[in-house]
């Protein structure tokens, strides 16, 4: 019999497997299931995800203010997981439905050193101050899923410049490096938040880019201290989960 009638026969259900009896060459995959690398255990978990977990009492202090109030300033030094934090319970908000997009703001401040001149279009010239984000961004979700959601508008990662006259519903937004933020750019941001939104706003008042009389983020957070509906949290040196040396470092400079 040709391999094309016999493909034709077994395609058609005609196909007898008695006939190749006693011919140890040949052997028949069972048909009654699929093949599996793993057969006697189908019951196991196919997904992953990244849990967050708290390793300080400072960072469980700002992860059940998150869930708890709709704006939360996290203040702290170098290390301390403001920023992944924050931008960890984002993607879990967006995940899970409670809010249709993300706004990542962030000041296009240079570090004390002037890098000049960018080519390239907007986009181009802010993304070296923007990529923190984008590496946060990441380590929660892949690069690929990324870039779909920001071409859906479901992720925005925009400069502090970009957000006057914006009102954010239905939004998880997070203001990250505040220090570098005005007081005026300060009472901007914070005044766009929306309704069923959540702020989550971060920075170090000691690493400031700016004068020390220009930057508005300790004299807000000071002021919001008294505001019941609004979370202040405090993260210290006890709170840093980079290496060692860094909470040694910190400690004398």
């Amino acid at each position: 019999m040709s391999k094309r009638a016999t493909k034709r026969q077994l395609r058609e259900g005609a196909f007898d497997a008695g006939q190749f009896e006693g011919d140890d060459k040949i052997r028949r995959l069972p048909v009654d299931r699929g093949w599996s690398p793993m057969p006697h255990n189908d019951d196991r978990e196919q997904g992953y995800l990244k849990t967050i977990k708290a390793k300080s009492p400072g960072q469980q202090a700002l992860i059940e203010a998150i869930d708890k109030k709709n704006l939360v300033l996290a203040l702290g030094p170098a290390g301390t997981g403001k920023t992944y934090l924050a931008i960890a319970k984002a993607v879990e908000a967006l995940e899970s439905g409670r809010v249709g997009r993300i706004v990542l703001s962030r000041p296009a401040v240079e570090a004390g050193e002037s890098i000049g001149f960018l080519p390239g279009d907007a986009e181009d010239k802010l993304a070296p101050y923007l990529r923190p984000l984008y590496d946060a961004l990441s380590d929660r979700l892949s690069m690929k899923r990324v870039r779909a959601l920001m071409q859906e508008g479901a992720i925005e990662i925009a400069p502090v410049g970009f957000m006057r006259g914006r009102t954010l519903n239905n939004a998880f937004v997070v203001i990250d490096e505040a220090q570098n933020c005005t007081y005026g750019q300060l009472k901007m941001l914070l005044t766009r938040l929306g309704w069923h939104s959540t702020m989550v706003v971060t920075g170090d008042p000691n690493q400031s880019d700016l004068l020390p009389e220009l930057s508005g983020l300790a004299s807000v957070a000071d002021r919001f201290e008294t505001v019941d509906n609004i979370s202040v949290v405090r993260l210290a040196d006890r709170d840093i989960v980079r290496h060692p040396l860094v909470a040694e470092m910190l400690g004398v400079l």
